[in-house]
Order: structure tokens, then C-alpha cells, then sequence
């Protein structure tokens, strides 16, 4: 048996913990802070392979879509996941005519798109304003959702645990090598934490492992800020996209609401009464497409440092310099995460490569591999 310590307790970190745990491996989870704390909790956890670029990024994507629904098989239930698809229309010009691109590529890559009329949007979404739409045109993508991360979160850690995995509370501080070989990590409290192989899942944070330059690779992370209102009957029932605002609903009757237009002025450092403004403003926008959204009060502004390597896609493998090192680091957690716990396992077990990953391992920041077979286009933040 390998000996597996997994820092980082997020989506992807539970994922592969469970698959590695279910092939009899030692593993360890290690997370500074609860389950979820980081980026995945604070995340619109919308699952899809809408705007992902290029091609095998938007395949990887659509694998992962493909891998939620078969934990319904699997498990019986998804209690963490939300279908419905997902509505779309923008008034800004640009940004419509980049929709109109948007969903001919997908149809071309036989992904689920189409446009569809104002009565049938109404039927899915009763509670918009008439006129919610304008005259934009409207796009469902059916296959879409969205996520709840912490119940995914609960649900995987618990399977994992069931099967002897141990979760540890502690702030990693660096990696233990013995010349180019892990031997373990160590931890704020001076403890070490044997390890073969150890599988950096803490997004946005992976360089703060240690000094080590072997373990780094560029990232480009961004500032997200992201609104839960108060219990409200806004109406809303799936994901819904516009020049507007973004929302979707959050349990219980919230709704979360993201903009990328009301983010670029605040740091992490940002207070609540920074991001006040910004979530009242979301809110009244909002309330022009649902009236149900009239009077209704942020509950939470949950601002968020989201993981991105630096060329804009995922970078998951292992780092070339150093023996028993993996990173996975991705901006589209929510989505690939039981794609990626299933792929990453069967490799970290020495079972087989998946070749879907091929264009986004971390070898490629060290000169070893080319680059993604085409530009990746800066994605949408959600």
C-alpha cells in the first residue's frame, strides 16, 4: 500500500481521497482550516462545459459533467447536485454576438445547446418579468447545473473515512524531500506527516508549500465575489446567466448572485462594508428580471481567490523535478471533480494515464510539454 497525504479538503481533494481510499491506500487528508473553507466553498459551483476553451479543455469539462450523473449510478442519489440546465441572454451587443459564437461552437461540438423563445423560457423560469428578455435572444444548455460543495464535501470525506482515511487539522508548511524524493510534509505544529506521494489540492495556495522552485509553477489567480441573499421567493429554479447579473439558487430560499462587472475593485482584504454596496446593487438588478427579488437583503458576501495556473486551464499531474509530488489545481473544481477523483486515483495507483489530460500537465511550465494545442481564452469567472 502507498502512503497518500492529500493537503487540501476542497472538492477535489475529497474526491481523490475517496478513490484512493477505495483502492486500500493509506491516506491522509490534511486541511488548515474545516472542509471546504477554501475556494470551493465560496465558489458558484456551476457545472459545465460552456465556456471553456480550447477544445480539450472544454472535453475534460464535459467528462466531468458526464462523471456527476454517473454518481447517481453509482450512489443512488447526488443530494449535491441541482439540474435544470442553465438560461442565458445578454443585452449588451458584444456580448450577445460572443453568445451567438458560443452556442454554435458548442453545437458543433455536439455539446447540449440550443436557443429557445420567450414562452418557453417563461415556462421554465414562471417567475421572470415579462419582458425579462428583452428582445435578446436565449440560449438553454439543459445538461447544465449546479453544485452544493459542502454537501458533495460532507458526502466524499465521509465515504473516505469509512474506508480508514484520516483527516488532520493542520497548516502545511512544506514538503520533505530526501534529494528529489517526498518523504512527507511538514506542519505548523512542528509535526511531520510521512508520505510516498504527496498530492497538492489547495488551488489557489499550491506555491505556499515551501520555498522549494521545484514545486512551483505559475498561477494567475482572480478575485470572485459572490452574494447569498436572505431566505427569499425570488423563483428562481436553475442557473440563470445575463449582461445583468448571474444567480441560481443556494438552499432554503437564498439565492446567490455573482457579477463579474461589481468584482474588480475588491481585494481578499476587502470588508463586508466594502462589498456592501456592490451586493445591494446586484440585488436591484436582479430584481428587474425577477420581481420576487424586491426587498430582498444580501445575507452573505463571500469573496473568493480562484484557482488558476497560469496559461487559464487546469493543471493537474505531476510536477517533472520531483519524485512523488502531484498537483491538481483547477478553476473548474465544481465541475471536474469526480471526473478527476476517479482519473487522478487510477494514475497516483499506477493503474493508467488518462490521455484526456495529456495538454494540461504541470510539466508543461518546465519546458517538458507543449503547450494546449490552441490559445485558451481568458475564462468566465463563475
Amino acid at each position: 500500500m502507498t502512503q497518500f497525504v492529500i493537503v487540501g479538503a476542497g472538492l477535489l481533494g475529497t474526491s481523490i481521497a475517496y478513490r484512493l481510499a477505495e483502492r486500500g491506500h493509506i491516506v491522509t487528508i490534511v486541511e488548515r482550516d474545516h472542509p471546504g473553507a477554501g475556494t470551493s466553498g465560496s465558489s458558484f459551483a456551476w457545472t459545465n462545459a460552456n465556456e471553456k476553451t480550447p477544445y480539450n479543455y472544454h472535453l475534460i469539462n464535459a467528462l466531468g459533467m458526464r462523471a456527476h450523473r454517473e454518481l447517481e449510478n453509482e450512489f443512488g442519489a447526488r443530494p449535491w447536485f441541482h439540474g435544470g440546465g442553465a438560461v442565458e441572454w445578454r443585452s449588451n451587443a458584444h456580448e450577445a454576438q460572443e453568445l451567438d459564437e458560443r452556442v454554435e461552437r458548442l453545437i458543433g461540438w455536439n455539446y447540449a445547446a440550443e436557443w429557445i423563445s420567450p414562452d418557453r423560457l417563461h415556462r421554465l423560469e414562471p417567475a421572470l418579468a415579462r419582458d425579462a428578455s428583452g428582445d435578446a435572444k436565449i440560449a438553454y444548455f439543459s445538461d447544465e447545473g449546479w453544485v452544493d460543495p459542502s454537501v458533495y464535501i460532507e458526502f466524499f470525506l465521509g465515504k473516505a473515512r469509512d474506508l480508514g482515511a484520516k483527516l488532520r487539522r493542520e497548516t502545511v508548511t512544506g514538503v520533505d524531500l530526501s534529494g528529489d524524493k517526498v518523504t512527507g510534509v511538514r506542519t505548523a505544529s512542528a509535526k511531520t506527516i510521512s508520505a510516498d506521494v504527496v498530492v497538492n489540492c489547495t488551488g489557489r495556495w499550491a506555491n505556499d508549500l515551501g520555498q522549494d522552485v521545484r514545486l512551483t509553477f505559475p498561477l494567475a489567480p482572480t478575485i470572485g465575489l459572490l452574494v447569498v441573499t436572505a431566505p427569499a421567493h425570488s423563483g428562481v429554479r436553475r442557473v440563470v446567466r445575463t449582461s445583468a447579473v448571474n444567480m441560481r439558487p443556494d438552499g432554503a430560499g437564498r439565492i446567490m448572485l455573482h457579477s463579474e462587472h461589481d468584482e474588480q475593485a475588491f481585494t481578499l482584504e476587502s470588508s463586508s462594508h466594502d462589498t456592501y454596496p456592490a451586493a445591494l446593487a446586484m440585488i436591484e438588478r436582479a430584481s428587474r428580471i425577477y420581481p420576487g427579488f424586491a426587498g430582498a437583503r444580501p445575507e452573505a458576501m463571500r469573496l473568493s481567490h480562484r484557482a488558476i495556473p497560469g496559461d487559464g486551464v487546469s493543471a493537474v499531474g505531476p510536477v517533472p523535478e520531483v519524485s512523488g509530488y502531484y498537483a491538481a489545481v483547477t478553476h473548474s473544481g465544481a465541475t471536474l471533480a469526480p471526473w478527476l477523483g476517479q482519473v487522478v486515483a487510477a494514475e497516483l495507483a499506477g493503474e493508467s494515464a488518462n490521455d484526456a489530460l495529456q495538454d494540461f500537465r504541470p510539466a508543461r511550465f518546465f519546458g517538458r510539454q507543449t503547450q494546449p494545442s490552441a490559445p485558451a481564452r481568458k475564462p468566465q469567472h463563475v
